[in-house]
C-alpha cells in the first residue's frame, strides 16, 4: 500500500495536492478570469456606447476600454501561459497554491480599482493596477534565472516593456494627455512576444504533427533568418510607437511585413488545415505581417491608426491568445489536443471580428453597427471558450496514458 508521499508524487503534474484545484497551476485561474473579463469589459464598453451607462468616467471610458484590453485581459492570458510554460522551460516546479492566489488577487484588485477609479481616485486606481505586471516580471525572472535559461530572458524583457507601457498609460491619462504612445508601445510588446514565442512553438508543433503521418515536408527550423526578422520587426514596432507617421516607420514596417510573410510560409501552416487547433496558430500569426502592412499604410496616410491598433490587438494578440488558451487548457488537463466544433466556431468568430472591427473607421456611416457586430462576435468567441473549458479549469485533471501538451 502506498503512503501519502508516494500518492502525492503519483498525482499528475498540474493537479492540486492541497487546496483548490483552480490554484494548482497558473493557467487555471488566469485563463478562466481572462475569458470572463474579455466578455464583461467589452459588454460594459458597448453598454456605454449605446446606452450611455457610465463606466470609469473619471478615468475616461475610452481610455478604460483600451487599458482593460491591453493591460487587463491580455496580461491575464500572458500570466497563465508563462506560469505554465516557464516550468517546462526550466524544469522547476510551477507557482501554485498560496503564491498563485496572491498573484491572482493582485490582478483582480487592478480590475476592481480601475472600475472604481471614480470613487477611490485615478491616482490610487492607477497605483493598484500598476502592481501586477512588475510582480509577474519578478516572479518569471526569478524562475528563468534560477533555471539558468538565459535565452528566455527575451520574454522577461517583453514583460518589462509591458510594465513600462502600463505605467506610461496611467501617467499620460493622469497628465490629461492621450495615451497613444503607451498603447502603441504595449501592442508592440505583445506583437514582439508573439514573434518570439510563436516562432518557437509553431514550427515545433507543426513538425510534430506532420511527423506522425510519416511525412518529411517539415517547417524550416529556426535560423538566422528568423532572428533577423524578429530584429527588423522590433525596430519597426519601436519606430511606430515613437514616430508612427514617419517615412522610416513606413519603410521598416513594409520590410517587416514581407519578412514575416516569408517566415510564416516557411512554417508550412497550410499543411495543418485538417487540425484546427494547430492551424489557428498559423492563422493568428498571419495578422503579424498584416499588422506591419497596416502600419505602413498608416504612415502613408491611407489607414487611420485605430484600424491598425485593432488589426494587431484582435488578430495578432487576442486570436493567438485564444488559440493558446484552448491548446494549453486541453493539453494540461489531460485531454486530447483536438478542438471541438464549439472551439472551431470560436476561432472563426474571433477571426471574423479581427477583419470586421477595423472597418468601423473605414466606413464611418456604419461604425455603430460594425462595433455592435464585432462586440457580439467577441463575446460569443470567449463565451464559447468559457462554456466549454471552465469545467476543465476548475476541476481535476483527467488521467491519460500520455500527457498531451
Amino acid at each position: 500500500m502506498k503512503n501519502t508521499s508516494d500518492a502525492a508524487r503519483d498525482l499528475p503534474r498540474g493537479m492540486s495536492r492541497t487546496g483548490p484545484v483552480l490554484f494548482s497551476y497558473g493557467f487555471r485561474p488566469f485563463f478562466l478570469a481572462a475569458a470572463l473579463w474579455a466578455i464583461a469589459s467589452i459588454d460594459l464598453w458597448i453598454a456605454y456606447l449605446n446606452f450611455g451607462i457610465p463606466v470609469a468616467s473619471d478615468y475616461g471610458t475610452l481610455y478604460w476600454h483600451a487599458h482593460e484590453m491591453l493591460f487587463g485581459f491580455a496580461p491575464a492570458v500572458l500570466a497563465g501561459f508563462l506560469l505554465t510554460a516557464i516550468p517546462n522551460w526550466t524544469g522547476r516546479l510551477p507557482i501554485a497554491g498560496r503564491p498563485l492566489v496572491v498573484l491572482f488577487a493582485v490582478w483582480c484588485a487592478g480590475r476592481l480599482a480601475m472600475l472604481l477609479s471614480g470613487s477611490i481616485g485615478i491616482v490610487a486606481a492607477s497605483a493598484i493596477d500598476s502592481l501586477f505586471l512588475p510582480v509577474m516580471l519578478l516572479v518569471c525572472a526569478r524562475e528563468v534565472v534560477a533555471g539558468k535559461k538565459w535565452k528566455d530572458l527575451k520574454v522577461i524583457a517583453g514583460l518589462f516593456v509591458l510594465s513600462l507601457a502600463n505605467l506610461l498609460f496611467h501617467v499620460e491619462v493622469i497628465g490629461d494627455v492621450g495615451p497613444d504612445v503607451a498603447i502603441r508601445l504595449g501592442i508592440g510588446a505583445y506583437v514582439l512576444l508573439v514573434t518570439i514565442v510563436g516562432g518557437r512553438i509553431l514550427p515545433s508543433f507543426t513538425r510534430n504533427w506532420i511527423n506522425q503521418f510519416g511525412r518529411t515536408d517539415f517547417p524550416v527550423p529556426y535560423n538566422s533568418f528568423d532572428a533577423a526578422t524578429i530584429i527588423v520587426g522590433a525596430v519597426a514596432l519601436v519606430l511606430w510607437a515613437c514616430l508612427p507617421d514617419s517615412t522610416v516607420a513606413c519603410g521598416t514596417a513594409a520590410v517587416a511585413a514581407v519578412l514575416n510573410t516569408v517566415r510564416l510560409v516557411r512554417w508550412r501552416g497550410w499543411t495543418t488545415w485538417a487540425e484546427p487547433i494547430l492551424f489557428v496558430l498559423h492563422a493568428s500569426f498571419l495578422f503579424v505581417p498584416l499588422g506591419f502592412a497596416a502600419i505602413s499604410l498608416q504612415a502613408s496616410g491611407w489607414l487611420p491608426e485605430v484600424a491598425v491598433l485593432h488589426v494587431f490587438a484582435i488578430g495578432t494578440i487576442s486570436m493567438m491568445m485564444l488559440a493558446v488558451m484552448t491548446r494549453a487548457t486541453r493539453g494540461h488537463t489531460g485531454r486530447k489536443l483536438k478542438s471541438s466544433r464549439m472551439t472551431n466556431i470560436s476561432y472563426v468568430l474571433l477571426g471574423a471580428v479581427a477583419l470586421i472591427r477595423p472597418l468601423a473607421e473605414l466606413v464611418p456611416g456604419l461604425s455603430t453597427e460594425i462595433l455592435i457586430v464585432a462586440a457580439v462576435g467577441w463575446t460569443a468567441a470567449f463565451g464559447l471558450f468559457a462554456a466549454e473549458h471552465a469545467p476543465l479549469l476548475w476541476s481535476g485533471r483527467k488521467p491519460l496514458a500520455v500527457n498531451g501538451r
